[in-house]
């Protein structure tokens, strides 16, 4: 695909998202306000908590989205885990949107491609962005709600973007990665590019991590990362490339998220001492 293509399908979806999200009522949630040394403002939190939370004790794994603003896609995301726990299709999670100020700003790290600094007044502030996260946001998140150490990220497009880098620059900072059709293209696919010498370089690694592709994606490039994976992968690292080629980048995360959020986050197995404590 074409740089300016990819331009064009990144901002019809961003159009498309934001007025359907206009449109989609919110669950009952929290909101909070942080303010940032790391990005230097004060950033709006919105935190939705599993059925029950209120009612017992339980810690829970937590869920943090980037776009996660009540007009972005927090409505959508927050439906459809209320809707799998319910149905325990997926083990209950606190879900930690975070709303957006200048988003391509956030989701993007440097680049030496002129076209790319076009998007935006600034961008190149992922790093920034990061420890925002896992300096400021995390700590307070651990001391507002009951969490256990088990963390998330989900995010589409640019979004999707920083999830993937995150992965490879810090990825110990979440426990499963889920990008939706990330924008690889960004800095002339320097993250495809440097991939395998980081997969091979952290042989340790555990986690979990999903990415997917949309018909008008540049798909070509994503499943090259998948052919890297396959080849270059730290044995403790659980991987899904997922092509979609009946979707599109503007349908793709209401699409593709229930499904990837049931199979990266599944009921716990039942404890055999509680099953038996629970019969007659």
């Amino acid at each position: 695909m074409k740089l300016m293509s990819v331009f064009a399908v990144a901002a019809a979806a961003l159009v498309s998202a934001g007025a359907a999200a206009a449109q989609e009522p919110v669950l009952p949630h929290q909101t909070f306000t942080i303010q940032s040394a790391a990005v230097g403002e004060a950033r709006r939190i919105n935190v939705w908590t599993p059925p029950g939370y209120a009612a017992n004790r339980t810690r829970y794994p937590v869920l943090y989205m980037p776009d996660g603003g009540v007009e972005e896609d927090f409505p959508h995301v927050v439906a459809t885990v209320d809707s799998a726990v319910r149905a325990g299709q997926m083990r209950p999670v606190i879900v930690v949107g975070i709303e957006n100020t200048q988003r391509r700003r956030d989701m993007t790290g440097p680049t030496r491609v002129a076209r790319d600094s076009t998007i935006a007044p600034r961008v190149g502030g992922s790093a920034a962005f990061r420890r925002f996260i896992a300096s400021e946001l995390m700590p307070e998140v651990r001391r507002r709600y009951r969490v256990t150490d088990e963390t998330a990220i989900i995010g589409e497009s640019l979004a999707g973007l920083f999830v993937m880098e995150t992965f490879f620059e810090q990825p110990e900072l979440f426990d499963t990665y889920i990008a939706l059709s990330p924008s690889l293209w960004w800095n002339d696919e320097a993250l495809v590019r440097a991939s395998a010498g980081r997969l091979r370089a952290r042989r340790g690694l555990r986690a979990a991590l999903y990415f997917s592709s949309a018909s008008d994606d540049i798909g070509p490039v994503t499943a090259r990362l998948a052919e890297i994976f396959r080849a270059n992968a730290p044995r403790r690292v659980r991987w899904e490339y997922r092509p979609r080629p009946d979707l599109t980048h503007a349908t793709i995360y209401r699409g593709e998220a229930p499904g990837v959020l049931r199979a990266a986050l599944p009921p716990r197995p039942a404890r055999r001492g509680a099953a038996r404590a629970a019969r007659p």
